[in-house]
C-alpha cells in the first residue's frame, strides 16, 4: 500500500522536489532503537567540506552525518554511514565497493549527497582490503558476500522514514566490480531492496575469477618462456589495431566492437629466429589462453578470455614475482584458512571446488532474475571493453543467460552497455565518464529506456572525445563525415 501510495505521487510529479527534512532532528536519530544496530554519531553538517583521511577533502551540501554499526550475527561488525540532505529528493541511494570491500565509499557517497539523495555505504564487515577476515569466521564471509548491503538497504529506509516522516519514494543502487556483484546480489536475494540497480564491470563469479587469475599468474612465473615481454605486448597489441581498428572506419587507438575482431595471433609467429618482432610457440600458447579462456581438463570452461584490444592492460609477471593478493587470498583466507600457506602449492580445479564448498555464496551465479524483472525492478549493467580483470565477456555470457532463462520482453527492465576502450571501471584509452545514474533515473521515473549514453573523455582538464554508448548488441557506427570524437556523428546499429 505504501509503495502504492508513493508511486502515485510520483505520476504526480510531486515525489522529487527538494524538501527540508519535517520530521526528527539529526540529533533524534541516536534515539532511534533498531535491532542489531548501534547508532554512535548523529551530526549536523552544514554545507563545506569534509576531510578524510582516505583522501582528498570532500565538498558537501548541508546534511545529518549518521554513523553505525550493524551486527546481524555475534560476530558481525559492519561500519556505515548515512548521510541525509537538507534538501532532499524524496530517493535513496546505496553504493557498492571494490575488491575485498574494508572501506565506505565517501567519494561516492559525496557525488550522491550533491545530487540530493540519502545515500549510504557500508565496510561489509571488516577493515581494510584483505579477505583475511575470513578465517574462523564464516558469519563475516555471509556479511561480505551480500548480508551487509541487505541490512545496510533496510536499515537506512528506517531512519530515513523517521527523519523525513516518509520512506524514500525510490530506492536506487549502484557500484562496480564487487559493487556490481553486490547489486547482482542484491536482485537474486533481496528484489525488493532496490528498484533498479548499476551493475558495473560485476565480479558475479568472483571465486572462479580470483582462481584463473591466480592460476594465469602462476604459470607464467613457473614458466617463462610463456611470458610475452613489454615489447612483445606492444607488438600484439600493435597487430591487433592494425588487423581490426579498420572496422570502425575511425583511427582512435582502441576497438569499438571487438567481437568482430578477426584477427589471428598465429600471422605473428616466428618463422625461422626468434625475435622481438614475432612470437615464438609457447608466447602464442599464452596469448591464446588470454583470449580463448581457461577450461577445466573436462572441457568446462572455468572463466572467458578477454576481448581483443584489451592487451596493453596483460599484466605480466617479473621473473621471482608473486601473484597479488587480490588473486590468492580467497584460496588462502577462504579456502585453506591458512595465513602461512605457500601459494606455490595451488592447483586451480581442486583449490576452486574447496573454495566454492564453503563459500560458494559469495557468487552470483543464478540468472534467474524474474522476481525481480516481475516488481518492476530495473538493471542496468555496463563493462569496459579493454578491462584486464573480470572479462567483457563475462559479463556478456550472463547478460544472454539472463535472457534466455527470464520470460518475457526484457527491453523494459535489463540494459547493458559496453563501453569501448575503457579499463575496470574507469580509466583507459576511451570515454569513461558517462551519466549512467542519470539514465537510470530516466528509465524508471519518466518511462525513458536507455538505448544510447553519452560518454566523455577528459584529458587535461577538459573534454577532447565523446561517443554513444549504445545498448547491447547494437554499437556505435561513425556516419563518416562528423568529427569522430564528437557522439553526435555516431548512430547506433547492429554489426
Amino acid at each position: 500500500m505504501i509503495r502504492t501510495y508513493w508511486r502515485s505521487l510520483l505520476c504526480l510529479g510531486w515525489l522529487f522536489a527538494a524538501v527540508p527534512a519535517l520530521g526528527a532532528t539529526c540529533a533524534d536519530l541516536g534515539l532511534v532503537a533498531i535491532d542489531s544496530v548501534s547508532i554512535s554519531v548523529t551530526e549536523q553538517h552544514e554545507a563545506g567540506f569534509l576531510s578524510q583521511n582516505r583522501g582528498a577533502d570532500l565538498s558537501l551540501p548541508a546534511h545529518c552525518r549518521v554513523v553505525e554499526v550493524l551486527s546481524p550475527s555475534d560476530v558481525s561488525h559492519i561500519e556505515m554511514e548515512l548521510w541525509l540532505p537538507d534538501n532532499w529528493n524524496g530517493k535513496f541511494l546505496a553504493l557498492g565497493n571494490g575488491g575485498w570491500a574494508g572501506s565506505i565509499s565517501f567519494s561516492a557517497m559525496a557525488l550522491g549527497l550533491q545530487s540530493g539523495y540519502a545515500v549510504a555505504s557500508n565496510d561489509t564487515g571488516h577493515i581494510g582490503g584483505s579477505a583475511a577476515f575470513a578465517v574462523g569466521h564464516p558469519e563475516k564471509v555471509f556479511d561480505f558476500a551480500w548480508r551487509a548491503m541487505h541490512e545496510m538497504a533496510v536499515h537506512s529506509k528506517t531512519l530515513i522514514e523517521s527523519y523525513y516522516e516518509r520512506p524514500p519514494g525510490l530506492s536506487y543502487y549502484q557500484g562496480c566490480s564487487t559493487g556490481g556483484r553486490q547489486g547482482m546480489m542484491s536482485a537474486l536475494r533481496f528484489p525488493e531492496d532496490f528498484d533498479a540497480i548499476i551493475a558495473g564491470a560485476p565480479v558475479y563469479n568472483q571465486l572462479a575469477l580470483n582462481a584463473v587469475q591466480f592460476h594465469n599468474m602462476k604459470t607464467l612465473i613457473e614458466n617463462r618462456s610463456l611470458a610475452l615481454s613489454e615489447e612483445k605486448v606492444q607488438l600484439l597489441h600493435e597487430a591487433v589495431l592494425a588487423s581490426c581498428e579498420a572496422n570502425d572506419g575511425v583511427a582512435d587507438g582502441f576497438l569499438n566492437n571487438p567481437l568482430s575482431c578477426a584477427f589471428e595471433p598465429q600471422s605473428l609467429r616466428c618463422d625461422g629466429a626468434q625475435s622481438s618482432s614475432c612470437l615464438t610457440e609457447a608466447e602464442l600458447t599464452a596469448v591464446d589462453s588470454v583470449f580463448n579462456g581457461t577450461y577445466t581438463s573436462n572441457g568446462e570452461l572455468l572463466y572467458p578470455g578477454h576481448a581483443k584490444g584489451f592487451e596493453l592492460g596483460w599484466c605480466i609477471p617479473a621473473a621471482n614475482s608473486v601473484p597479488s593478493a587480490l588473486q590468492t587470498e580467497a584460496t588462502q583466507y577462504v579456502g585453506y584458512e591458512d595465513p602461512d600457506w605457500d601459494w606455490r602449492e595451488f592447483e586451480l580445479e581442486r583449490d576452486l571446488a574447496l573454495v566454492r564448498s564453503k563459500a560458494g555464496f559469495i557468487e552470483a551465479l543464478d540468472t534467474d532474475l524474474s522476481e525481480f524483472k516481475a516488481r518492476g525492478g530495473k538493471i542496468l549493467f555496463y563493462h569496459g571493453w579493454n578491462d584486464p580483470g573480470p572479462s567483457p565477456i563475462n559479463t556478456i555470457n550472463y547478460y544472454n543467460q539472463v535472457l534466455a532463462t527470464v520470460d518475457g520482453e526484457h527491453k523494459d527492465w535489463l540494459r547493458l552497455f559496453m563501453m569501448p576502450g575503457m579499463g575496470h571501471c574507469r580509466g583507459g584509452v576511451g570515454p569513461d565518464q558517462a551519466n549512467f545514474l542519470g539514465a537510470l533515473e530516466a528509465w524508471v521515473e519518466n518511462g525513458t529506456t536507455p538505448e544510447r549514453i553519452t560518454a566523455s573523455r577528459i584529458r587535461e582538464g577538459r573534454v577532447d572525445m565523446t561517443r554513444p554508448l549504445c545498448a547491447y548488441p547494437e554499437v556505435a557506427n561513425w556516419d563518416g563525415k562528423g568529427d569522430t570524437n564528437d557522439a553526435a556523428s555516431y548512430s547506433c546499429q547492429v554489426q
